[in-house]
């Protein structure tokens, strides 16, 4: 059975929290990804004897199973784990984190019951690699990522620059042009790797060439965490070594740099200690001759020209660097005049403030191409900055980000407040000044108040002008519901609060809405062919791109609706939903679909136990309430029905005892003092009251109380009976849910899936978008509107009324009023 990915990140973030209390996350990191390592080589590659990894006896993840609860547990998980990486070539990788480190996991029983728990989650049958089959896709390496974001964000600003975020690393890997390479002879470099994403990246862009990969990390446990990244990525033979780049790079050929064919990095920024252990004036390897020596106490200039010099003549790379690197002047000047003269810079990429961990300053991706170096005539640049999302205390590129930057770096189309080609020229107008602003202009202007319309009214022309977009869609609309005022201005003719729903009913907009929907369903037309032949030969991530690129073409002559706001939509499903089910069907096939599952949470004595009823039940691929209201309709409306009764009866009984329920009130005596009403005592009263009403013995007080008190009763009997209605029709419901999952046919499966879960979804999504538009024009009128309403010769004649009412009022009590 296949693994969700998302069931595999939250199984694995649970293993850090059994860890969490001791240590933080820079330190606990290491011993997840360490048993995650020894889990995964042993799913994998135990008993395999054509594999090249060598999993010995007494070093597998089944000889850490057997020591949970043993008082030597610590020490006997070292001895496991010394064997394991004895036999690959991996001491001081696996091994170099001690599991009998009392000081970070406790004493005696405290370290054994913690261990224990950890061997435990990870003994997971939901973390079976062994079973999973989806060639090509890597999802422990996207377990792996997930992981080390998490951990960047727990470890803070001074311990989380180990990562680069994946978003940045795939944006870099596509710079490069990773996937042109022809050969497997072709390499790939990171003279500052980290933990390897970015390198990874490259490696996966490339495929299926295979490049062979180099990497050099200054840190001793991130040098581990790279290594243990490659073989987790199933690339075990990329050459990782330790060490300071700069002062002692790690692959030399004949007393020179090796040169390579793809170079990436993000090196420390604005690095002070950069010259430590290294002589610039007599550098060995000639990195800094004809441009000069970087700043002494700024070492960005230092690791951008250690990569030139490591690129082969034909050789890409890009690099991540602070924004100073674009402007500062002096040496630093100097060595950019010279980079840019000999042309090796083919592009700036400025991107959004607080990416990185450790720092929130912002940076640019500067890319280098020494390729036809010499014919260079400019350097495209673009303004990235403003597209991200919030995630937490930091930033986040989003998928439609990353394929906008990617659509312009390729046609090199020139937007307006996004893009632009400096020449050659123009560079050198501006003194090889590379900073953004200088060739690329801020579009977003501040929104301009009118002051002739402030004292005059009206509307500004140029401002509704601006909505040009729309009054394409609705050109008639805007003659209905303006009116000349005067040269420059208009007014409303419409009231404020009648605008929205003039705008959403205008038979215009509501054309614009029927055309987007056709455009959606011809996309769906075509999709749904390609989705219904997925199979075990399709990779999951290939799935993604076929679709977002479908969909990013059929939106792109769209009015209104931009095209990279529609793709993050499906990359944002995909992410939530879509990517788990493909996955499976890719793993298991399409019968998948027959599976559901019974749920299990923890009980109290910390044992799983199986959830009951209805509510207990998921279907692998098709939710359950899916196939209920597919094939159960009626049924689940009876169902919902009963639930609504309940909660009407409910909320009628909150309401009575709100009314009733005080120190005096009618319901004080029966009330509890938890403030219910015990059915006993209820019926007991009521039956007093009734037998007093017969007798005729009611005064008014009483009447009103047998009539709250009976209106009470009958809410809680139908209350009672909706509870009955609902217990047997989730009853019923399940056992047809249980019978109509297996029946399911191939077909029937794909129309559920595909049609009435991925098309439903992603359309409502689309349709909000629609509507926001119109919300979003809607209120944009409003503000204009309101903003002119009043004048301010107006608002001056009724500050001078309400000043007179004062000073009136002042005199009447005795004061005088002077000017």
């Amino acid at each position: 059975m296949a693994l969700k990915k998302s069931q595999l990140y939250n199984k694995i973030w649970q293993a850090c929290d059994a860890l969490r209390g001791g240590m933080d996350a820079s330190e606990y990191k290491n011993y997840v990804l360490t048993l995650l390592f020894v889990r995964y080589l042993s799913d994998k590659h135990a008993n395999n004897p054509n594999s090249i990894v060598v999993v010995p006896e007494g070093g597998s993840f089944a000889n850490l199973s057997k020591l949970k609860g043993k008082s030597n547990i610590g020490e006997e998980i070292n001895k496991v784990l010394h064997k394991l990486a004895e036999a690959n070539n991996l001491k001081g990788i696996i091994d170099i984190v001690d599991f009998n480190d009392e000081s970070k996991l406790g004493k005696g029983k405290e370290q054994v019951d913690r261990l224990s728990e950890l061997i435990a989650i990870f003994e997971s049958t939901e973390l079976d690699f062994s079973k999973n089959s989806a060639e090509g896709d890597d999802l422990l390496g996207d377990a792996y990522e997930y992981l080390m974001k998490n951990f960047a964000v727990e470890s803070g600003k001074s311990k989380g620059q180990f990562y680069t975020p994946a978003e940045v690393s795939r944006l870099i890997a596509k710079l490069v042009e990773a996937s042109k390479a022809t050969s497997n002879s072709q390499n790939a470099y990171d003279p500052t790797c980290g933990s390897g994403s970015l390198l990874l990246k490259v490696a996966t862009e490339a495929k299926p060439v295979n490049l062979t990969l180099f990497g050099q990390e200054k840190d001793n446990n991130t040098h581990a965490l790279a290594i243990l990244n490659m073989w987790l990525h199933n690339e075990p033979t990329a050459d990782i070594r330790k060490g300071n780049t700069l002062s002692e790079p790690a692959f030399t050929e004949n007393g020179a740099l090796k040169k390579f064919d793809f170079v990436v990095a993000n090196p420390p920024f604005s690095q002070k200690n950069w010259m430590q252990g290294l002589d610039p004036e007599h550098d060995l390897y000639a990195r800094f001759d004809g441009f000069g020596i970087p700043p002494a106490k700024n070492g960005d200039y230092a690791f951008l020209l250690h990569i030139v010099k490591s690129l082969k003549s034909t050789g890409k790379g890009a690099v991540v660097l602070p924004h100073g690197v674009l402007f500062r002047g002096n040496a630093e000047a100097q060595i950019r005049q010279s980079l840019v003269k000999r042309g090796y810079i083919k592009g700036i990429i400025g991107l959004p403030a607080n990416l990185f961990f450790g720092t929130g300053i912002p940076a640019c991706i500067v890319v280098l191409d020494k390729e036809k170096a010499a014919e260079r005539q400019g350097i495209f640049m673009i303004d990235a900055s403003k597209g991200y999302r919030k995630d937490g205390n930091k930033n986040r590129l989003r998928d439609q980000d990353i394929e906008k930057i990617l659509d312009i770096w390729q046609s090199q189309e020139e937007i307006p407040g996004f893009s632009h080609f400096a020449t050659l020229r123009e560079i050198e107008k501006n003194e090889y000044n590379l900073n953004l602003p200088r060739y690329i202009e801020n579009i977003d202007q501040e929104d301009d108040q009118s002051i002739e319309g402030h004292l005059y009214g009206g509307i500004p022309t140029k401002d509704i002008e601006s909505l040009k977009n729309f009054w394409q869609v609705c050109p008639k609309l805007k003659d209905e519901i303006f009116t000349p005022l005067r040269d420059g201005f208009v007014s409303l003719k419409v009231d404020t609060d009648n605008l929205g729903e003039t705008i959403q009913e205008r038979a215009e907009f509501l054309s614009f809405k029927n055309k987007t929907q056709e455009t959606l369903r011809q996309w769906q037309k075509v999709q749904q062919e390609y989705l219904t032949s997925l199979d075990s030969d399709v990779r999951p991530k290939e799935v993604f791109f076929k679709l977002g690129q479908a969909l990013k073409t059929a939106f792109a002559e769209n009015p209104l609706l931009d095209k990279y706001d529609v793709f993050q939509v499906l990359a944002d499903y995909w992410q939530e939903i879509m990517q788990d089910d493909v996955y499976i069907i890719v793993s298991d096939g399409w019968l998948a679909g027959k599976e559901v599952i019974r749920l299990t949470k923890e009980n109290k004595n910390k044992k799983k136990a199986e959830i009951k009823g209805l509510a207990g039940l998921e279907g692998r691929l098709i939710p359950v309430d899916l196939l209920i209201k597919t094939y159960f309709a009626d049924t689940w409306q009876d169902l919902e029905k009963a639930k609504q009764d309940q909660e009407e009866a409910k909320s009628r009984m909150d309401e009575i005892k709100e009314e009733h329920g005080g120190e005096d009130g009618l319901l004080s005596d029966l009330a509890s003092e938890s403030g219910n009403i015990p059915k006993k005592d209820l019926l007991a009263r009521l039956k007093e009251l009734q037998r007093s009403q017969n007798l005729g013995e009611l005064d008014e007080e009483e009447k009103e109380e047998l009539d709250v008190l009976q209106e009470y009763a009958q809410n809680l009997e139908k209350e009672s009976q909706a509870k009955k209605e609902i217990k047997e029709k989730e009853t019923q419901l399940e056992k047809l849910v249980l019978q109509k999952y297996p029946t399911l046919t191939e077909e029937e499966i794909k129309d559920l899936v595909i049609n009435k879960k991925w098309f439903v979804t992603i359309d409502e999504r689309i349709n909000d978008l629609v509507e926001q538009t119109g919300y979003n024009i809607t209120a944009r009128l409003k503000e204009l509107a309101q903003r002119y309403e009043e004048t301010l010769p107006e608002i001056n004649k009724k500050v001078e009324e309400l000043e007179n009412k004062v000073a009136k009022h002042l005199e009447e009590m005795g004061f005088k009023v002077t000017e």
